[in-house]
């Protein structure tokens, strides 16, 4: 059980998390020169997809933007604003990958917390914490005609995975809940900084025989 000042620093971890993320989504729906309404809800796609998709295919209702339509607002708004203020998000870059990398962390943690909630094997937790942490990614990239971050050598989906899996080992060690929290989520925004800083990825595989 979450102590209640854990359970408001994670709200507004996630909160600040879905904002960088529909903002990111703007971004990339301007490189598309898509319209006013397409930025919008490419924000609300990349920002909200990946708890839905996760909801959805747990049987999880109600969804986290039907039972808070806030976070529909929240979102909502910062896409819209990275329009007036797209001109100057050029040298901000490295504080939306640190935000970014932010969001992969609470996402997963989340993920998996509701999986936990639903007494799912630790397979499916895992898989919960992934899917709520890279999906949304997944669904604006797709939509932007892009290969998804996700299937790239970047180190992404291996740290929602490092994140999820230290998470569901302290909780069945049944160590104290908020310290394996915040060491899940250290260690995997640590992992994302320093791939980024120092370009660690996984390995490609490269095929280009021609079977016919």
């Amino acid at each position: 059980m979450e102590a209640p000042s854990t359970a408001l620093f994670l709200q507004i971890l996630y909160l600040v998390a879905i904002s960088a993320e529909a903002m990111t989504a703007a971004l990339a729906a301007g490189r598309r020169e898509m319209d006013w309404v397409g930025v919008c809800l490419l924000g609300w796609v990349t920002a909200l997809g990946g708890g839905s998709v996760r909801d959805i295919l747990l049987d999880h209702h109600p969804l986290s933007w039907v039972a808070h339509p806030s976070y529909l607002a929240v979102t909502g708004v910062a896409a819209l604003l990275t329009i007036a203020i797209a001109r100057h998000l050029a040298q901000l870059r490295w504080l939306f990958l640190f935000l970014d990398a932010v969001g992969l962390v609470v996402f997963t943690v989340i993920g998996c917390n509701v999986a936990i909630g639903l007494d799912m094997p630790v397979g499916v937790v895992i898989a919960s914490g992934l899917i709520s942490g890279c999906v949304g990614g997944v669904l604006r990239d797709v939509l932007c005609n892009e290969i998804p971050l996700l299937f790239r050598a970047e180190l992404y989906a291996t740290v929602s995975v490092v994140t999820g899996g230290l998470y569901v080992a302290g909780h069945a060690l049944q160590w104290h809940h908020e310290a394996v929290m915040a060491v899940a989520m250290i260690v995997g925004l640590a992992l994302r900084l320093l791939a980024l800083r120092f370009g660690w990825s996984m390995p490609k595989f490269v095929y280009t025989r021609d079977l016919h």
